[in-house]
């Protein structure tokens, strides 16, 4: 396990507490909290210094710092909502890419290493065309240009993102909830607990059955819900070979198995496996956006290996035999809380996509 994975695990650890730590960080996190309220401030005072975009804007994300599941919502949300008739596009930041001062777009298969793993990875599941940029606002724009029938946008990330205004937000959390309650670094905060109150949809990932964390409910307290992560498909790196997850265990899962994630959370990944009835001799937690070559997997056993779809995009290049790769899919508490979502943002926004071509 690395050094940076090691501080990052006893950061989450210390931020589950208000031990030692939080109390001899509480002055930053009291600057924090300073900072956020005059930025939500200058916003609200200012609407003008904030983009409006002429199509909807849906943002995925969070409060907490640390990956809570936003991936795997946003790819639910574009592949329904585009059944339902919307034509969307995503906007990034692209983290662990250096982009530049120009947004960069495209569409279909996209370089990791130019968009960043999680880009790359919706672009890939979904076709959907996609923008990144640190500034997320510059990255609508050039959507919109270089893809004029877009008509929705989805941000992943960026709820705190206030120059690109939105219509609405979700909120992705995991089992750390709110952690202490406490802003960064005291904390695991990016805005206080009081902010999922405003959000309009709170989805809470859960892993074999666990109980949503305990945290304040949106304001319609209809609109919170779970999202479970079950694996259905696991394909073969190297020659493209995909199996359905009971076909892939059958075959595959009394052999020595180990797992390899550079995720926000990997022990989450590790644990799903297990709890859907695989034994991991061994498991390989690597930061979240790292870039996987062949000598971070020299490390692991003969064995076969499983990793994330985030992962995969970044290991075209390698020639290894051993990697199977995950593919999840969400199962939501609420099937039916996308289809409401539409009918919401057809509500607020006056002129509602055309439906022609809906099969």
């Amino acid at each position: 396990m690395s050094v940076r994975v090691r501080l990052t695990d006893w950061l989450h650890q210390q931020w589950q507490k208000k031990g030692w730590f939080s109390l001899v960080m509480r002055p930053l996190s009291a600057l924090s909290a300073i900072f956020v309220q005059r930025k939500q401030h200058r916003y609200e005072q200012d609407p003008s210094a904030s983009y409006r975009s002429p199509v909807p804007v849906i943002v995925v994300g969070n409060i907490i710092v640390g990956g809570a599941g936003k991936t795997p919502v946003v790819l639910a949300l574009t592949e329904q909502l585009r059944a339902l008739g919307w034509t969307p596009g995503i906007v990034s930041r692209g983290y662990g890419v250096e982009i530049g001062p120009n947004p960069r777009v495209g569409q279909g298969q996209l370089a990791a290493e130019q968009f960043g793993d999680e880009p790359a990875l919706i672009a890939a599941q979904t076709q959907a065309p996609i923008a990144v940029h640190p500034r997320r606002a510059l990255a609508a724009q050039a959507l919109l240009k270089d893809f004029p029938t877009v008509d929705l946008i989805i941000s992943d990330d960026g709820l705190q993102h206030l120059a690109l205004q939105r219509d609405m937000e979700v909120v992705v959390q995991d089992a750390r909830g709110v952690g202490n309650g406490l802003l960064l670094p005291a904390g695991p905060l990016r805005e206080g607990p009081e902010r999922l109150r405003t959000v309009d949809w709170l989805i809470s990932q859960v892993v074999a059955g666990q109980a949503p964390p305990s945290t304040p409910q949106p304001a319609e307290a209809d609109r919170a819900l779970t999202m479970s992560l079950l694996p259905y498909r696991l394909e073969h790196l190297s020659s493209g070979r995909r199996l359905s997850w009971l076909d892939w265990q059958q075959e595959y899962g009394q052999q020595e198995l180990q797992a390899l994630a550079a995720i926000g959370q990997p022990a989450r990944f590790f644990t799903m496996l297990c709890a859907c009835g695989l034994h991991l001799s061994q498991t390989f937690p690597l930061p979240d956006h790292a870039a996987l070559q062949a000598q971070d997997f020299q490390a692991l056993h003969d064995g076969l290996v499983l990793i994330t779809r985030k992962d995969a995009v970044k290991c075209q290049h390698l020639n290894d035999s051993r990697l199977w790769v995950v593919d999840v899919q969400p199962e939501f508490s609420r099937p039916d809380w996308i289809a409401e979502l539409d009918s919401l943002l057809r509500k607020r926004r006056l002129t509602p996509p055309s439906l022609s071509g809906v099969q």
